[in-house]
């Protein structure tokens, strides 16, 4: 019942937060003003900088809800929010159109990434079973509207936003991810954590 209507919550504040597209979003044009994103998130939307998520292969509902609440300062990232200053609904639908038409890596894309750990690995594969994470995430953990992909995400951005989420420290519209890392261990996390980031 409560991740019923934590989800309905959530579903109602992203309908009321996302801007209704006016026109197609113009992922050409978002090109064009991706150029400052460049510095932290990888030129091709692949991050190589610690603890700064990836962006190529997001849904763009997803990248939409973030960049609005860092605007509106509903999220605080202090780069971000400074990033997204006086930034346009249309400004933020074709950054979105440009960053989810971009191909995530489907190798390894970071030089400081550690190299497969099989017992981590199959830990992580068993909990994100448990919990469920392929429902909201789908399947390949490819994301869906207002849902991340988390398949090839930096994995120590992962660990640190699991973490974040643990710890009541992350803010936005949804709280389903507090409830779903209940109780879990840091090692539980790591796991987690590394599982996700090896997937292509």
């Amino acid at each position: 019942m409560i991740v019923r209507d934590t989800l309905g919550a959530a579903a109602l504040a992203a309908a009321l937060l996302v801007p209704p597209p006016a026109a197609a979003a113009d992922a050409a044009r978002g090109a064009s003003l991706a150029a400052p994103c460049a510095a932290c998130h990888g030129a091709d939307g692949n991050s190589t900088t610690p603890l700064v998520p990836s962006l190529a292969g997001q849904p763009p509902v997803f990248l939409t809800l973030q960049m609005v609440l860092f605007r509106e300062g509903i999220r605080a990232v202090p780069a971000m929010n400074a990033a997204m200053e006086g930034i346009t609904d249309r400004d933020v639908e074709d950054l979105a159109a440009h960053y989810a038409a971009l191909p995530p890596h489907t190798d390894p894309p970071h030089a400081d990434q550690p190299e497969r750990d099989a017992a981590k690995a199959a830990r992580g594969a068993a909990l994100s079973v448990q919990h469920r994470c392929g429902v909201c995430h789908l399947p390949g953990y490819t994301g869906q509207n207002q849902m991340p992909r988390l398949a090839g995400q930096r994995e120590d951005f992962l660990l640190h936003t699991m973490q974040d989420y643990q710890a009541q420290r992350r803010t936005g519209t949804d709280t389903t991810m507090n409830a779903a890392l209940y109780g879990l261990s840091g090692q539980d996390l790591a796991d987690l954590a590394h599982y996700l980031a090896i997937q292509r």
